[in-house]
């Protein structure tokens, strides 16, 4: 995640310098920030509609083969273990340095940073990561502990991304972009190396299994077609749970996913007009909430079950993006910031309640689907929200956020009626027994 969070918002930087040298813009020039009655330049709006166009076309590439690869790999690993999931996808993001490295050191076509991300989508990308540490984490869980831990590890994505977006704005302005890079490169390759030297198997390996073979796309498939085998019996009740919570988490990370990528962009044009070092302490602000969430999250389970902790998360999410839709001031952009506090405790939630509603043995195919879900988010947060955003620019700025403010409140909707009907249904039970 350091490695990602120094990497995301410079990536973005060095395309809008890029495409405005090309373009001829004068990125320096700052006259529309200081009055507001300028009209801002419409070749800045072209540079702001190439690079988010860039962005999205970097995205669907990676993403669109990493939505092959990651249940593959995820599956895989109930059966080979997690060691080498955790392993393989750190030296294709290394690899895809490589690629940026010399995209920079050369001053290639910034479509070559396409390159970069398919070589580390064939490898399983980030996901794949993600799906192996959230089953890691499935694996040496019990249910009543489970929500909390999936939080730490959540958190520990936060604390490393605010880490690596102070330090990457200050170094972009002190040194420009490459020595960053090389950090991101020694990260990767450090973190693949203490996968294999220190982190211990948490399932028995099967040296005979196969990675290359119809068998875990299958097991996909079967978990969200059967239900699962669960406490609660499986079943078309419990199959449709599964499929509710499922589509919950689509849209909860989907905005996250596809709001995160527009804060550079939204930063960096008038009327912010943010330098490298504003931008790195705004995505610090974003960052820490990871922290926030999970302190939030342990003091709220004392007293409300996790579906209500989710709401009050989604509560915090909404009106924090509705500021970042009116926000034209510094001020009250960090004020949004501000707002999203609790903007994480949703996902560790949904990510729990997806886990305990599968046996322990479904645990690798259940993050596969998982893993799946969350490549197919990139995917399409990427998609709409890149594209709705220059589609957007002549009339309301700020609209995609609103857009995203929307969509949350159907997740939330859905969160509230399932707890409704299972209390309900316990209530039920009890007064029959």
């Amino acid at each position: 995640m350091f490695s990602l969070a120094l990497q995301a918002p410079l990536s973005t930087q060095y395309l809008w310098d890029r495409i405005s040298e090309d373009l001829g813009f004068n990125g320096s020039k700052r006259s529309e920030c200081s009055n507001s009655s300028v009209d801002p330049d419409p070749l800045q709006k072209e540079v702001e509609t190439l690079t988010a166009h860039w962005n999205l076309y970097i995205s669907l590439g990676g993403f669109s083969v990493g939505l092959l690869v990651v249940p593959l790999l995820g599956s895989w690993s109930d059966v080979a273990g997690r060691r080498p999931v955790l392993i393989l996808p750190n030296f294709g993001l290394a690899l895809q340095a490589v690629v940026y490295l010399v995209v920079m050191y050369l001053k290639l076509p910034v479509v070559y940073f396409l390159v970069g991300r398919l070589l580390s989508g064939l490898s399983g990308d980030f996901n794949a990561i993600l799906a192996g540490c959230f089953a890691y984490v499935a694996d040496i869980s019990d249910k009543r502990s489970r929500t909390f831990r999936v939080a730490v590890l959540e958190a520990c994505l936060g604390v490393s991304g605010m880490l690596a977006s102070i330090i990457g704005g200050q170094w972009r302005r002190a040194q420009g972009y490459i020595n960053p890079f090389w950090l991101v490169l020694a990260t990767n390759l450090a973190s693949a190396l203490y996968a294999y030297l220190f982190v211990r198997e948490s399932v028995h390996p099967d040296p005979s299994a196969r990675l290359f073979t119809t068998r875990h796309h299958k097991a996909v498939w079967h978990l969200y077609s059967t239900g699962g085998v669960s406490s609660e019996g499986g079943g078309p009740l419990h199959r449709g749970k599964l499929w509710l919570y499922t589509l919950c988490f689509f849209l909860v990370v989907g905005v996250h996913f596809g709001s995160r990528e527009l804060y550079v962009l939204y930063e960096l044009s008038s009327p912010l007009c943010w330098g490298s070092a504003l931008i790195g302490y705004g995505l610090a602000a974003h960052n820490l909430a990871y922290l926030s969430s999970l302190l939030g999250l342990r003091i709220m389970q004392r007293c409300l079950q996790d579906s209500w902790v989710a709401l009050v998360g989604l509560v915090s999410n909404i009106t924090g993006l509705v500021v970042f839709s009116m926000a034209d001031t510094t001020q009250l952009m960090f004020t949004g910031y501000g707002l999203c506090f609790l903007f994480m405790a949703s996902t560790p939630v949904l990510r729990s309640k997806l886990s305990k509603s599968v046996d322990p043995s479904e645990q690798g195919a259940l993050f596969a689907s998982v893993a799946c879900v969350e490549s197919l988010c990139f995917l399409v947060g990427s998609s709409v929200f890149n594209s709705l955003y220059p589609a957007t620019l002549h009339f309301m700025k700020g609209f995609t956020f609103l857009f995203a403010a929307i969509i949350l409140v159907i997740p939330a909707g859905i969160i509230g009626a399932l707890q409704c009907f299972d209390q309900r249904r316990e209530h039920r039970d009890s007064d029959a027994s």
